[in-house]
């Protein structure tokens, strides 16, 4: 150590002399070239490391994922953003989706395969695709994401990364909604609340190519848009209660909390449908999942008062929790290239602004999706 700092020493001073690096000098200083070293093991990741009110979000370094024999290693273009991002550091979800904390945010992808694993036959290095991982355990609001072969669909063609990224969780939730649990047959009349929000903008289009007569609930600045997506009946709710208004129909979603559930009993035929989307559970979910039998009887609690007014309207009352579906995401792709279904986008957040849309999003006033595009 002592010899190479005389050495620098030594070097300094004939420096001087010869006037390098003096102000006589004409050459040019050396540049002294700084890189920062880039672990191709890691990535950033919009995370939450506890559960509870201080959830403490925001962003870490974290490691790839390990990519599974079934799975696609994605590169994230953009992440879809749902109301499910924020309740899940609440803690609310614990006993039904496992998370390992720290815990990446977002549901819903859209971006390019660069790896696959050895048991994947149906995507290939460099495909786009689109998918939801929710359920799942992981997180899309990050560099890169590790999804089920399964779960992922080819991204429509006539769709750039966003407006894609915007719609799996949503449009899922439609399909298995509508098509499997409610059965919707041509002619029905279907009741969708919040015709503007995320679900909404997605039901109604899907509910109007199946067939049928379409009713919902908006605010006066969004008639025009929910009328543009097909809707039959709107109700502007700030001037009617809809369940004064609208009658005889077949199937309600329900998409708010509060008593909008119980107002749309009024609503139905004997014999209708309420699928819920919010809760609350029931027993038959628990079951679905497998769940211990102290779950089953709290949920069963949890939906008895529902469960109760809807026999006594001759109704049926079912709780939906959405499943990753590559299968029905790439039928729904279909839809979307025939121009049947478009995306609704409200607003566009940067990667480094993940964090404020899922803050913008919890206001609630978002017209269709809010989306986090992750720049390459």
């Amino acid at each position: 150590m002592q010899t190479a700092l005389m050495a620098i020493r030594l070097q300094a001073r004939n420096c001087q002399r010869t006037g390098e690096g003096g102000r006589g000098s004409h050459r040019a200083r050396p540049r002294i070239q700084t890189t920062t070293a880039v672990d191709p093991n890691q990535m950033k990741a919009l995370t939450f490391k506890r559960y509870g009110k201080s959830p403490d979000i925001g962003f870490s370094e974290r490691a790839r994922p390990t990519l599974q024999p079934d799975e696609l290693l994605v590169e994230v273009h953009a992440a879809g953003v749902n109301p499910i991002d924020n309740m899940i550091p609440t803690g609310i979800f614990k006993p039904v989706v496992k998370f390992e904390l720290p815990a990446t945010l977002g549901s819903d992808v859209a971006g390019i395969v660069i790896d696959v694993g050895s048991r994947v036959t149906r995507f290939k290095r460099g495909d786009a695709i689109f998918a939801s991982v929710f359920d799942l355990g992981r997180g899309t609001i990050a560099e890169y994401v590790a999804v089920p072969e399964s779960a992922a669909a080819l991204k429509p063609a006539n769709l750039d990364f966003v407006q894609a990224a915007s719609l799996p969780m949503v449009a899922l939730t439609s399909w298995q909604a509508l098509k499997e649990r409610a059965d919707l047959q041509p002619g029905q009349k279907v009741f969708i609340p919040a015709g503007s929000g995320g679900i909404g903008t997605i039901a109604i289009q899907l509910a109007k190519h199946l067939g049928a007569t379409v009713g919902t609930t908006t605010s006066t600045g969004n008639v025009a848009l929910v009328n543009s997506l097909g809707a039959d009946e709107v109700i502007d709710y700030r001037q009617q209660d809809f369940e004064t208004v609208l009658r005889g129909y077949d199937i309600a979603l329900g998409t708010m909390r509060g008593d909008t559930i119980e107002k749309s009993l009024a609503i139905l035929k004997p014999g209708g449908r309420i699928v819920s989307l919010v809760g609350p559970l029931d027993a038959a979910f628990a079951r679905a999942r497998r769940l211990n039998v102290v779950l089953q009887f709290v949920f069963a609690m949890m939906s008895r008062k529902i469960i109760r007014l809807a026999n006594k309207h001759n109704v049926a009352y079912s709780f939906l929790f959405v499943r990753p579906n590559g299968t029905q995401l790439a039928k729904i792709g279909e839809l979307l290239e025939a121009e049947r279904i478009r995306p609704v986008i409200d607003k566009v957040f940067a990667f480094e602004q993940a964090k404020e849309a899922l803050e913008y999003l919890a206001q609630g006033r978002a017209k269709g999706k809010v989306v986090v595009k992750i720049n390459k």
